[in-house]
């Protein structure tokens, strides 16, 4: 038989001479077994827990306190929330009070001058100043005074509402009302079949608000059900091509872009217009760098842009745009956008609170294009189609 540790044996002795008796040590002893089980389990369960692994095992317990991160579950980004631009018919409606708050020289001071009793040359030369200083130019301001003058010792005009007539009918003949007004939209077909989508090309210098006027025309041609490809070919500037993409995207319609800053915009013009062919796009939008009129290299690219371009199908429109408050340096620009690109119409921006409306009769005079769509604010669906009777309207107040 094995002998007992003298330890075992010293303890036996004191528990049973404490009257515990036999009894008494076998319980201690099997009680302090229990206890060293016990405390070799919790030794395992915490070194478990520290262990994923070992947590991961099945029948182990984590302890209450353990934190278990959750699993993040990657998610889709949002769609863009496409816009239903405001139907163009009705947007002119807002033109009386943009023009009325512009404090326009060819409002109420005209037709209080003409109102008078007598008028002496001191009051025609007041006119003919007010008329300058609004930017209808010399000739076509030379041209109304006569006619006016003419009429008013005539007829013997003296009467307001009669003074607003005659100067309403003679500011709207001065505007030439016959001028074709409408946008070439609609695309056509080759002599082989092929689709050919209208293009149009948006020239001007910077800070007239080009880009942005492109992407708020996009908005009027989606009112108007057109499918729209925009083509940003103004590499030079970083923002351009951002810009535009984005009010694109407000809309539905795809913007054609190179990836890389400074890249030929005639290419970027050229594989937006491919696109719209190839897609059976309505109109094909082409953003041009804003260049400054007295850089001839520059210029001679924005040449290169129409050629390019032509090869897949020719601009119908080659709109300029204009800031309605640059009043004749407006008509320089005018000059020379017209001799390179041969532009087709005039976008007039900013007409809506500084602007000298008198600039779109000069423009027009000197080049014998019609202004077609004016900027009436900075909201994306102040752009308009430019009508004569609502124009004059809105200046005479």
């Amino acid at each position: 038989m094995n002998e007992l540790p003298w330890i075992e044996i010293i303890a036996a002795l004191i528990v049973i001479t404490g009257g515990g008796g036999i009894a008494g040590w076998v319980a201690t002893k099997r009680r302090r077994r229990s206890q060293d089980q016990a405390g070799g389990t919790a030794t395992v369960e915490r070194e478990r827990t520290a262990d994923p692994e070992a947590a991961a095992v099945p029948g182990t317990t984590v302890e209450p306190d353990a934190t278990v991160e959750p699993v993040e579950t990657p998610t889709k980004p949002a769609r863009p929330v496409v816009e239903t631009p405001a139907p163009t018919a009705g947007r002119l409606v807002r033109l009386r009070d943009r023009l009325a708050r512009s404090g326009s020289p060819l409002g109420a001071r005209l037709l209080s001058v003409l109102s008078r009793d007598s008028l002496t040359e001191d009051d025609w030369d007041e006119i003919e100043e007010e008329l300058l200083l609004a930017d209808v130019g010399a000739g076509p301001t030379t041209e109304l005074l006569e006619a006016l003058r003419t009429k008013v010792r005539v007829l013997g005009v003296r009467e307001p509402a009669a003074v607003r007539d005659l100067l309403r009918s003679e500011l709207v003949a001065l505007l030439d009302p016959a001028l074709d007004r409408t946008l070439r939209t609609e695309p056509t077909t080759a002599e082989d079949g092929t689709h050919l989508p209208a293009v149009t090309l948006v020239v001007g210098v910077n800070g007239t608000g080009k880009t942005t006027t492109v992407g708020k025309l996009a908005r009027v041609l989606v009112a108007d059900g057109r499918s729209v490809v925009l083509g940003a070919a103004d590499t030079f500037r970083a923002a351009a091509a951002d810009q535009l993409t984005t009010w694109g995207n407000r809309v539905g319609v795809p913007t054609v872009r190179s990836d890389r800053e400074g890249a030929d915009p005639a290419s970027v013009a050229f594989e937006a217009v491919a696109r719209g062919r190839d897609e059976k796009i309505d109109v094909v939008l082409v953003d041009t760098a804003g260049r400054l009129q007295n850089k001839a290299g520059l210029m001679d690219e924005l040449g290169k842009i129409v050629r390019v371009s032509s090869k897949v199908a020719a601009p119908s429109e080659v709109l300029l745009v204009l800031d309605a408050t640059t009043g004749q340096n407006g008509l320089s620009q005018a000059r020379v956008f017209a001799e390179v690109a041969g532009v087709t119409g005039i976008v007039l921006t900013k007409l809506d609170g500084t602007a000298k409306g008198g600039i779109v009769v000069q423009v027009q005079r000197e080049l014998g294009v019609p202004v077609k769509l004016i900027g009436l604010g900075e909201g994306p669906d102040d752009l308009a189609p430019f009508d004569v009777d609502e124009f004059v309207d809105g200046i005479l107040g």
